[in-house]
């Protein structure tokens, strides 16, 4: 006689939410987990939304969210996520110590934590990102560093694996995080197949610095640094030195290096290969010229110089980039 298989444990998956929840980063837990997909062996998640108050949560957007359970819900579950509340962006960033007690206790007891874009706060705010490698929004990565110093902010990345504590970055990259969960939990296959009824690449190259913008810092009218900062940005086609840079400023190199580190956050080779990489960036994506021409008109000399800055920079390389985000250039 042949024995039944037996059902995988279910591995519960709750989600916690307070008021001016984002819908986005919230949904993406409820298709990943909260989907019953037989054709996936081994398929065993559950999933809830868990509130403070159960009933109607105000989410963003002028809508509402149903919380089907209180956050006693938590005690049980294997994988917490804690999604961005509209408490964790204001001003002060108030974070719920309900939530921040409920997650510290699921991780004390051996639950998987995971953050999604701004959840990262209450996962700072519960201890559980000293010492660790997290990220969140390249916007707020500032501000989470500040108030959280312990915690080693990567804004380049689109998620972080620090088993049993996972952090991912703005918006869409909570489907890159959830992606990696199931491939940890189940496999390859089984992220693939997810990834292929959501319609979205089941694993993405690179990281947030393929859409962090660069703006050019403002100067004060009689900053000498002004006019060299916006000859840098027209020729960067052209071989300069600090010291070169330093005669148009009509300052010594020394000083000149020490203002520009002042005004801009960073050196003026750092700052000049940023801009280069940025302009390359905007060539990729709306011309069609090769690479190599791409590399020279950036200062970049050669394909190979691009390709090993670009690609240190954004984290992928120039013709996959190009692939990913050019327009419809044949229009």
């Amino acid at each position: 006689m042949t024995t039944p298989r037996r059902a995988p444990r279910p591995h519960r998956v709750v989600s916690l939410i307070g008021g001016g929840v984002s819908l986005f980063e919230l949904a993406v837990p409820c298709e990943v987990f909260g989907i019953e997909r037989t054709e996936i062996d081994g398929w065993n998640y559950t999933h809830r939304v868990a509130s403070t108050r159960p009933g109607p949560v105000p989410a963003r957007n002028g809508m509402s969210v149903i919380a089907d359970a209180g956050l006693e819900a938590a005690e049980g579950a294997d994988t917490v996520v804690v999604p961005p509340n509209g408490t964790m962006m204001d001003e002060q960033r108030r974070i719920d110590p309900e939530v921040v007690d409920v997650v510290r206790s699921a991780h004390a007891r051996g639950a998987r934590i995971v953050s999604l874009c701004g959840g990262a706060f209450v996962l700072a705010a519960a201890g559980l990102l000293d010492g660790r490698r997290a990220t969140t929004h390249w916007m707020t990565a500032d501000a989470l560093s500040s108030r959280f110093p312990e915690v080693t902010v990567d804004p380049g990345v689109l998620w972080v694996d620090d088993d049993p504590v996972f952090t991912s970055a703005g918006t869409a990259a909570a489907i890159d995080l959830c992606l990696h969960l199931v491939r940890t939990d189940l496999g390859a296959a089984a992220a693939t197949t997810v990834a292929r009824r959501m319609v979205v690449p089941p694993h993405r190259d690179g990281g947030q610095a393929q859409f962090v913008q660069t703006p050019m810092p403002e100067c004060a009218d009689d900053d000498p640094l002004g006019p060299v900062l916006s000859w840098m940005a027209e020729h960067l086609d052209e071989a300069v030195t600090v010291e070169d840079l330093a005669r148009r400023a009509a300052l010594s190199p020394r000083t000149f290096a020490r203002r520009f580190v002042a005004t801009t956050g960073t050196t003026p080779l750092q700052w000049l290969l940023t801009q280069r990489v940025a302009r390359a960036r905007g060539l990729l994506e709306t011309t069609d010229l090769p690479v190599e021409l791409v590399a020279q008109a950036c200062g970049f000399g050669s394909a190979a110089g691009l390709r090993t800055h670009f690609t240190r920079v954004v984290g992928t390389a120039p013709s996959t980039y190009r692939q990913r985000f050019a327009a419809d250039l044949a229009g």
